[in-house]
């Protein structure tokens, strides 16, 4: 799941400030959901399923499918 995260974002030209700050959070904050060191609280993983336009299913690894499901 971490590794999906850096993915979409570098695969959008966007650094962990300009994600964090989309979130309301420190960069260091963020960086922390990349690396794994903290777990994604439900909101954010929606947040970022909706900013990314995929699935939450696709962040968590639950499919290969990047597609929203909207």
């Amino acid at each position: 799941m971490y590794q999906r995260l850096r993915d979409l974002r570098e695969d959008s030209d966007l650094t962990q400030t300009q994600v964090a700050n989309m979130l309301g959070m420190s960069q260091t904050g963020y960086s922390k959901y990349e690396t794994g060191e903290n777990d994604i609280p439900t909101a954010i993983l929606i947040q970022l399923a909706r900013y990314y336009h995929t699935s939450v299913d696709y962040l968590l690894g639950l499919t290969d499918e990047r597609k929203s499901y909207q």
